[in-house]
């Protein structure tokens, strides 16, 4: 199930809130100009299902995000434990970085550990299948796969060249809970 677990920045022993109610995390991100919705499938997905059929399964979702947002792109990411570069994706994704775009997912299934840093506040979310994340232009934060990564998720893009990472060299991200799995 998702959680919400908000810190102050300076203390990630002490948990300002933590929810699991999905009301309660929209609205704790909604004021920040993040997104948290869960979507369904329109059309039955199987557990072994190619990218093409991922993207049709979501098709409607997709294209209201498109018709609201003005994405101009899309694809589909998967990511598995026996991964030779797993390790490797998964160090660049904890550092703390922004993107001059949103960065939009939505899990097909499996989990992540988004952390996203405002103000003062680290806001820690595990998103799972269903969850979809977007998170606002220029705003801080990391990723977290965890060292067995597996999830599947879709990508939506601003910039048809895809995600570009400007990354802040603030290394707080090393202070705050990482997903175990």
């Amino acid at each position: 199930m998702s959680q919400l677990t908000i810190y102050a920045e300076h203390d990630p022993q002490h948990p300002l809130l933590v929810t699991k109610d999905f009301a309660v995390i929209t609205e704790q991100l909604e004021p920040a100009g993040m997104r948290f919705e869960r979507w369904h499938a329109d059309k039955p997905l199987a557990p072994e299902a190619d990218n093409d059929s991922i993207i049709a399964a979501y098709k409607n979702e997709i294209d209201r995000l498109v018709a609201e947002e003005g994405f101009q792109s899309y694809d589909v990411v998967s990511m598995n434990p026996d991964h030779p570069q797993k390790d490797e994706f998964r160090r660049k994704f904890l550092d703390e970085h922004t993107h001059s775009e949103d960065e939009v997912r939505f899990f097909v299934r499996g989990h992540g550990l988004f952390s996203v840093h405002l103000e003062d506040r680290v806001y820690v979310l595990l998103c799972e299948k269903d969850d979809l994340i977007s998170v606002p232009a220029n705003t801080r934060h990391w990723f977290d796969m965890g060292p067995n990564p597996v999830f599947t998720a879709i990508r939506l893009f601003n910039n048809p060249q895809g995600w570009v990472a400007n990354f802040t060299g603030d290394n707080i991200a090393n202070n705050f809970p990482m997903l175990e799995n």
